[in-house]
């Protein structure tokens, strides 16, 4: 039995990976200076040491709540990882697959055999089964479904028809129904019929004969009611409730939003036909965020830390071609100005501050746009009133910043309107930064693309080429 000790620090997870790490270097050292030995059954004590060295490492596995094993293998090089995925215990196989990452999650996969990978499911509840199914190959699924009974068959079933992202794909079959003309104390003799509620259990959904959801009974509420008091009477009735189509992600926003730990989910006729759980919600949540900084670094994917070169090579290449691209565009507009750079060589020292100053601001208003897009805070009209806002805080902040490097400029070089271009440059570039950090997301959103795809790396484009563009043209109007 796995036991966890909830005091402990967060860096008890970085305590357990290097404690993992110091037995599988221990075991390849002792085995390695056994190998090297000369001496009589040679064979049989090189196995001997191997499984003396496994078996401190598997007790250690033992100890570890299964998604702390997930952090470790996604900390260790492939060998290691399968290394440890081999000792692991196969009851909880399982849940190991669904915590760690889709990546990690393919190549531990791979490394199963087929009566491995139906034991493994086997032990999960039939929405976590759904979670995993897309993941496995198609024999084992239907290997797994052929050994369920009829109810939990038809609830795989009906979280398999939606898509990745609905409510419907995460939402959890066990719950505690109630009727609404039952006293509470007639409630509470049938909670305790009950081995064990389900998990994350804090409200009793209350149906109608015909299963329509009527409202939800707080256990907190129930405790401390009347028992003689109807449901009907001390049941909530404004709830929080999803259809199974909907967006996971707004319904993990409404789960922030309200506070909630468990919803119901109910078809277009009202029928209860199943629950949201805060659990399901945070990952939810954790994966948007995930997916958000990836996509603004121009990655396709979550990548395996210890991918084969191949796989991170195609994760990243297309936009990096892309920056490539645009870098190429920012060295022609420097090589329109090559004879003015040759007349006054400071510009080629104060060009590149003007570029990343404005690339920095350009970053700033395109992270706030895209939170906004991904919270729903931002509508299609207001995007020309924010950018309005953000022209004025641009203009701003160039004044005050453009004039302490135009200051730096004429005190470095002794030119008074160089320093008038570095304050007129840093202004125009970053009001250019402000206008296509609300533009690109936007348009992006428009056009039915996720807005933070590759943001960063067209805002650092447009800000390069423009800053280059700015300052060299002002230098060579008005100082050359």
């Amino acid at each position: 039995m796995t036991v966890i000790d909830k005091k402990q620090p967060t860096d008890r997870l970085q305590d357990n990976l290097s404690q993992v790490q110091r037995l599988i270097e221990r075991q390849r050292l002792v085995e390695d200076l056994v190998h090297r030995q000369d001496m009589p059954k040679h064979d049989l004590v090189e196995s001997l040491v191997h499984k003396q060295n496994l078996v401190e490492l598997e007790h250690k596995l033992e100890s570890l709540h299964p998604a702390d094993i997930a952090y470790i293998l996604e900390a260790l090089p492939l060998d290691d990882r399968l290394l440890v995925w081999d000792l692991v215990d196969s009851e909880d196989e399982g849940e190991i697959l669904l915590e760690v990452s889709d990546a990690v999650r393919e190549s531990l996969i791979e490394s199963m055999e087929q009566h491995e990978l139906v034991a493994a499911a086997e032990q999960l509840d039939a929405d976590d089964l759904a979670d995993l199914a897309p993941d496995l190959p198609r024999q084992v699924v239907y290997e797994v479904m052929g050994g369920l009974d009829e109810e939990e068959r038809q609830q795989l079933q009906s979280a398999l028809s939606y898509e990745e992202g609905q409510v419907g794909a995460l939402m959890d079959y066990e719950l505690v129904k109630i009727r609404p003309d039952v006293s509470c104390e007639v409630v509470l003799r049938y909670l305790r019929r009950f081995d064990e509620l389900p998990s994350q259990t804090d409200k009793i959904f209350v149906v109608d004969e015909d299963g329509v959801l009527k409202g939800v009974l707080p256990v907190r509420r129930l405790l401390v009611s009347d028992p003689e008091r109807l449901v009907e009477e001390v049941m909530a009735t404004e709830v929080v409730s999803f259809h199974p189509d909907e967006d996971a992600a707004d319904a993990a926003l409404a789960f922030e939003r309200y506070d909630l730990v468990t919803a119901p989910v109910v078809d277009e006729h009202g029928v209860l036909i199943g629950r949201l759980t805060v659990d399901e919600m945070v990952d939810v949540i954790r994966e948007e965020s995930e997916t958000e900084a990836l996509n603004l670094a121009g990655l396709k994917e979550e990548e395996d830390l210890f991918a084969p070169v191949i796989d991170s090579v195609k994760n990243r290449w297309a936009w990096l071609a892309i920056n490539l691209c645009t870098a190429f565009i920012a060295s022609r507009v420097i090589g329109a100005f090559e004879g003015s750079i040759e007349k006054l060589v400071a510009l080629a020292a104060l060009m590149p501050i003007v570029a990343g100053i404005g690339g920095n601001s350009g970053n700033q208003t395109i992270t706030m746009i895209v939170r906004a897009l991904a919270m729903g805070q931002l509508q299609p009209g207001q995007a020309q009133r924010l950018w309005r806002k953000e022209l004025g805080v641009s203009v701003i902040n160039g004044l005050v910043w453009g004039s302490a490097l135009g200051v730096l400029a004429w005190l470095l070089y002794g030119s008074f309107s160089l320093g008038l271009v570095m304050l007129a440059a840093t202004t125009l570039n970053l009001m250019l930064a402000a206008s296509m950090g609300v533009l690109i997301p936007t348009m992006m959103e428009r056009f039915g693309k996720d807005p933070a795809v590759g943001s960063s790396v067209l805002i650092t484009a447009c800000t390069d080429s423009g800053g280059f563009f700015i300052f060299l043209g002002l230098a060579s109007l008005f100082l050359l």
